[in-house]
């Protein structure tokens, strides 16, 4: 989120989602749906980012390293990578469409 030209991270699930933000002596408070979500020192100046670890808790490559895609040496379709894989909660279920 951006407050007076700076960016603060939230964790990654509010996106989308309205925040109240609070200013004073120099912190910067973060609460949705009345509780606090975020809590920063107030940045001076513009363009500065202030980002917390925790707030990426859960999103592919936020444990440090970049995420990136295997791409075959013949140049075909990229493969995906197997880490950032997880099985699918949604099963096939048996059509009433299908003969």
């Amino acid at each position: 989120m951006e407050v007076d030209g700076n960016a603060y991270s939230v964790p990654w699930r509010l996106i989308g989602e309205r925040v109240r933000v609070m200013v004073e002596a120099g912190t910067l408070r973060v609460l949705h749906a009345g509780r606090e979500v975020a809590v920063h020192a107030e940045l001076k100046g513009r363009h500065g980012r202030s980002m917390q670890d925790v707030h990426l808790a859960g999103v592919a490559g936020a444990d440090g390293r970049p995420v990136r895609v295997a791409r075959p040496e013949d140049g075909s379709a990229v493969a995906a990578v197997a880490s950032l894989l997880r099985p699918s909660a949604i099963r096939r279920s048996a059509s009433p469409w299908r003969g």
